[in-house]
């Protein structure tokens, strides 16, 4: 096992900057997801961290040693990729194998090595087998299974359940949660899914157009988001943002003034009021807002209603039991700890 720390990594195309300056450090032991939308560079950092693509400047170490300029079978790391990569005349135990065609180990040690990765994949029973006889989700582990018999300092996914179907994924993340809490390697992992980045992550690297925007844990970037963009990114639905303003020393919204201290903002500031869904109170005693119920999504133990308000268009999470019905208006509270205020023009944090 190793730590990964990326200095001041850069990466440009001709004129076009893919990369601005990428600043990490990455715990031995750690799994680290970054996420971001389609062209946000999280992709072009894991292929420069494989050696797969040079740098255009900056450092990459991985356990203490830079490795800039060596090539990707020597920087101790393994990737799995999107598409399992693997080769269908081989069997199972074989394209395990082919991960260490390269090495120096005996065939005892290498085959104790196919045993131990396929024990604890749950994949003994499979290692005869040909691809075409297994599973999407069987597929991916022989995948996982080659880079883990390599016993590599660091793992790359590179998104590798974007082609699984709904339930499939789910049981995937799984595996890989116990995975990494079975053999505790450093991964650093890739994908543009929010819920596999909450659900998997010891800490989210939320990336947008080539910069950080936020590194921290689950709990972190959703309770406490460094801007509006990652208070949007992460969380399903995405947090409702309402127009505000500093009036008579004062946090506004609309008519209702917020319980918030205003001392450090100017008058006439122009803000932005983000609230969860999850956090919105129904029936308040002391609303914010209202709004007219325009349309439901039952979702079974609970209900997504979305409202049309002076706001705007407002989402919130009713319970499944006899939620409000299409056409009632509602009172909506939150308290103190669950509003958030951003700069308007920035779009940082403010509180």
């Amino acid at each position: 096992m190793a730590n990964l720390i990326l200095r001041n990594l850069q990466k440009s195309y001709g004129k076009t900057d893919v990369l601005h300056g990428i600043n990490l450090e990455v715990a031995d032991g750690e799994f680290v997801v970054f996420v971001g939308p389609s062209g946000c560079g999280k992709s072009t950092t894991l292929r420069l961290i494989a050696g797969l693509e040079d740098a255009s400047s900056g450092e990459i170490e991985i356990g203490n040693r830079v490795v800039n300029n060596l090539e990707p079978r020597d920087r101790d790391i393994a990737m799995v990729f999107q598409n399992y990569a693997i080769y269908p005349h081989m069997s199972v135990k074989k394209n395990i194998a082919f991960g260490l065609r390269t090495s120096k180990l005996s065939k005892p040690e290498i085959e104790a090595r196919i045993q131990e990765v396929a024990t604890i994949l749950d994949m003994v029973d499979l290692l005869e087998r040909k691809p075409n006889q297994l599973s999407g989700g069987q597929r991916q582990r022989v995948a996982i299974g080659r880079a883990m018999v390599r016993d590599p300092a660091v793992f790359l996914f590179d998104e590798p359940l974007s082609n699984l179907d709904a339930q499939l994924r789910t049981q995937m993340r799984l595996e890989i949660k116990k995975l990494h809490q079975r053999v505790k390697n450093t991964i650093v992992f890739v994908t543009h899914d929010q819920v596999e980045a909450m659900t998997m992550a010891d800490r989210i690297v939320i990336m947008k157009d080539g910069y950080i925007q936020q590194v921290g844990t689950p709990e972190q970037v959703y309770r406490t988001p460094a801007n509006i963009f990652v208070a949007q990114f992460i969380g399903a639905p995405s947090m409702n943002i309402m127009d505000g303003s500093v009036t008579d020393g004062q946090i506004m919204l609309g008519a209702a003034a917020l319980p918030i201290s205003a001392a450090q903002l100017a008058e006439g500031t122009m803000v932005k009021i983000g609230i969860r869904p999850d956090d919105l109170v129904i029936g308040s005693a002391d609303p914010l807002l209202q709004g007219t119920v325009s349309l439901r999504e039952p979702l079974g133990p609970e209900t997504l209603l979305y409202l049309q308000s002076d706001m705007g268009e407002i989402i919130l999470r009713a319970p499944g039991v006899n939620p409000p019905e299409v056409g009632d208006v509602i009172a909506l509270g939150a308290s103190v700890g669950n509003i958030h205020l951003f700069d308007a023009e920035t779009g940082e944090a403010l509180i």
